[in-house]
């Protein structure tokens, strides 16, 4: 793992390649201006049968048919994308007891490998567990990269995305069989957490509950909402009927040459 470089991504770069790694699949984002301005943006999926093969063939199989993921490049980012995290403000952060502070929200285990993203920004930590073996597979691959979870990069932009307002505000990130809650009040992280959801109803009843917890009332709350989520879709139509204030996080494309519609599937992918 020390060929591993973890550190703050550089926006300028000539070209640069985002990858985001799950369980479920990846996507990836290319970025090279020497190559005519060249954006590549892809998501790929593992089928069912798919997840029970070893993540390091699928990968394989996977950059063999990209030739984008084998090119040279200024910069390369790794995003993970799991439950494994949690935020620690930084008064209350101690880098010897990482374990710790994820053992209240995941069953962790003696070698499981923790490590942190530092947000001193926002004067906290995100603390998660890598997978580690991906790391490795993209070791042989590109030498040295950086790496993140996506959990770090969606926050962080959260709080740059939102005013300094006493509203708390909820934002629901959407990915597959899985979500993210955030609620902001001021620039400041209230909640963060991650709820797998097999159907709209079990979704739905995570928004609902976590509200409760804060105390929001569904008829006054802003919901907005991102990632894989259409207007037409039934988890917008489940939240649309439950909470008064809801609509889809408003989009810039100005900055790349995607649709507003693959800004918000891709958010964490293209704002890293």
């Amino acid at each position: 793992m020390n060929s591993i470089i973890k550190m703050t991504t550089d926006t300028n770069l000539a070209s640069k390649l985002n990858i985001l790694v799950s369980l479920n699949g990846l996507s990836f984002y290319s970025k090279n201006s020497v190559a005519g301005n060249r954006n590549i943006l892809k998501n790929i999926s593992f089928s069912n049968s798919q997840r029970t093969e070893k993540i390091e063939d699928l990968l394989v199989a996977v950059f063999n048919k990209n030739n984008e993921l084998i090119q040279k490049y200024d910069q390369v980012l790794v995003i993970h994308s799991n439950n494994l995290a949690t935020f620690v403000p930084t008064e209350l952060f101690d880098e010897e007891y990482l374990g710790s502070y994820l053992q209240y929200k995941n069953k962790v285990f003696e070698n499981d490998f923790f490590t942190f993203d530092a947000l001193p920004k926002h004067e906290m930590n995100a603390v998660y567990i890598p997978y580690v073996n991906m790391n490795n597979f993209f070791i042989d691959y590109f030498g040295s990269f950086n790496y993140q979870h996506s959990s770090t990069i969606l926050v962080a932009k959260l709080l740059e995305f939102h005013t300094v307002d006493d509203t708390k505000i909820m934002y629901v990130h959407v990915a597959e069989n899985h979500f993210e809650i955030i609620i902001i009040q001021n620039q400041k992280l209230l909640l963060y957490n991650s709820f797998d959801y097999k159907n709209p109803e079990d979704f739905i009843y995570f928004i609902l509950f976590t509200a409760e917890q804060l105390q929001l009332n569904p008829d006054e709350f802003q919901l907005n909402l991102l990632g894989f989520i259409n207007l037409n879709d039934a988890l917008f139509q489940i939240c649309y009927k439950y909470i008064r204030n809801v609509c889809l996080l408003q989009m810039t494309t100005s900055a790349n040459s995607f649709t507003e519609t693959e800004n918000r599937h891709h958010y964490i992918l293209l704002n890293a």
